[in-house]
């Protein structure tokens, strides 16, 4: 009998369907690359899935952010609705998660855009455990093709991957993850932004967390 899962079952096989529906998801951030991720990954058979926001929609959202038509409603609770799972509204930085169980997760998705926020989220991660992938800067772009996947110490043509960088060597980091990110020249200076990129981003991401988590478990 068919299911809401059986294309995806066809694609992994039941064993790894599995692993799917076992593991534990931290999602943090919820615009334009996260929000799409979730989706993507709920729809796969990711059901145990966390989320962290600090945000409410807001009307530029609605170029490119799911569910976004939820005007003035925090995106937390939106997709605590939507998707049956769990979340918390909350800002990410040193002292939350001086008080936050990152321990509870298998894969860690870092989908902010605030650097001391990326930060921080890195330096807590426990990478002997954990699995931790993270996106870069996707506004100002245009191109969907030219996202990519590669270690965070090897993006090019990515203003905030190289900002990111800096701050890891900054913070005393020594150790690697894999980013999505764009090599192509930005088209402008404000955070002008189209959802073909924002979503490639979020799906790319999503694949990629899917990808290590049926080659780590």
């Amino acid at each position: 009998m068919y299911d809401r899962y059986t294309r995806i079952k066809w694609l992994i096989g039941e064993s790894n369907f599995e692993k799917l529906n076992n593991i534990r998801v931290l999602v943090c951030g919820l615009g334009g690359v996260g929000g799409m991720c979730v989706d993507s990954l709920f729809r796969s058979g990711v059901n145990n899935i966390f989320v962290i926001d600090s945000d409410s929609f807001e009307i530029t959202n609605q170029n490119r952010q799911i569910h976004s038509e939820y005007l003035g409603e925090t995106k937390v609770d939106v997709f605590i609705k939507k998707y049956n799972i769990k979340g918390l509204n909350a800002k990410i930085n040193t002292e939350f998660l001086a008080n936050f169980n990152l321990n509870d997760f298998d894969l860690i998705i870092d989908a902010i855009d605030d650097i001391p926020a990326k930060i921080a989220l890195v330096n807590s991660v426990d990478f002997s455990k954990q699995i931790f992938i993270s996106s870069t800067g996707g506004a100002r772009k245009i191109d969907p093709t030219r996202v990519k996947i590669a270690s965070i110490f090897k993006t090019h043509g990515d203003a905030l991957a190289k900002k990111f960088r800096y701050e890891l060597r900054k913070s005393g980091f020594i150790g690697d993850f894999d980013v999505v990110f764009s090599d192509e020249e930005p088209l402008c200076k404000d955070l002008g932004s189209f959802m073909g990129v924002t979503a490639t981003f979020g799906l790319t991401l999503s694949s990629l967390g899917l990808k290590k988590i049926l080659l780590k478990f």
